[in-house]
């Protein structure tokens, strides 16, 4: 079961309005098979926003501090130890996660905790595999703490996204698998995890946030 995420109620009334205005133009002044053309590609492109803005129902198999849940749904693109250099300023693991058109835009806490950071940066709109997408791309970085280390979420704008949310701000605590955000339109995810977290996921797996464990925390 899902339901329409509440950051598509706005996009779903313009475009209902607009299809509406249209198709009452085309069967005034075009009737016959133009208007039924006409009529079917506007079912499509309603068809087609309403599953962009789908929010099904994910619960997390258990909460448990050691696991990082995947936050969202996509294709795993990047897999790789690198410097992270805005926040936490050490190496880390960064796993990145494209969102295609097609996928769930929810995104969602991959772990419970506090949130010690969150920032919204304006940028540009490369393509989100583009690799200077995570620097230079409008994104939104957040970092989430709790007992057993912390991560850093990056929401990264690409060419056709232009709205990022986030709903995290600086001293919230989250829950693990709660909604923390919204991107719209394609997209990607970056996840900088600690260099002695076991990751579960390998470059070109399909993943779905809440469902799929993205990596492990060490034992401490």
């Amino acid at each position: 079961m899902f339901s329409i995420h509440k950051e598509g109620y706005p996009t779903l009334l313009i475009t209902c309005l607009f299809l509406l205005v249209l198709n009452a133009v085309a069967a005034l002044y075009f009737p016959g098979w133009l208007f039924v053309l006409l009529s079917i590609l506007s079912l499509v492109l309603l068809i087609f926003v309403l599953q962009f803005f789908r929010n099904p129902t994910r619960k997390i198999a258990k909460e448990d501090d050691h696991i990082i849940y995947v936050p969202a749904d996509g294709k795993v693109v990047v897999i790789e130890e690198t410097e992270e250099t805005e926040v936490l300023k050490d190496r880390r693991i960064q796993v990145s996660i494209f969102m295609s058109p097609l996928n769930v835009h929810v995104n969602r806490n991959p772990i419970s905790g506090k949130v010690e950071f969150s920032k919204y940066h304006p940028g540009k709109f490369l393509v989100a595999w583009h690799p200077k997408s995570s620097t230079e791309n409008e994104r939104t970085t957040v970092v989430i703490a709790n007992g057993q280390g912390k991560i850093l979420m990056r929401q990264i704008a690409g060419a056709v996204a232009r709205r990022i949310v986030n709903y995290l701000n600086k001293g919230d605590e989250v829950k693990q698998g709660e909604e923390m955000g919204f991107i719209k339109f394609g997209s990607r995810v970056d996840v900088f995890l600690p260099l002695d977290a076991e990751v579960k996921v390998n470059i070109g797996d399909t993943v779905s946030g809440n469902h799929d464990v993205l990596a492990v925390f060490a034992s401490k």
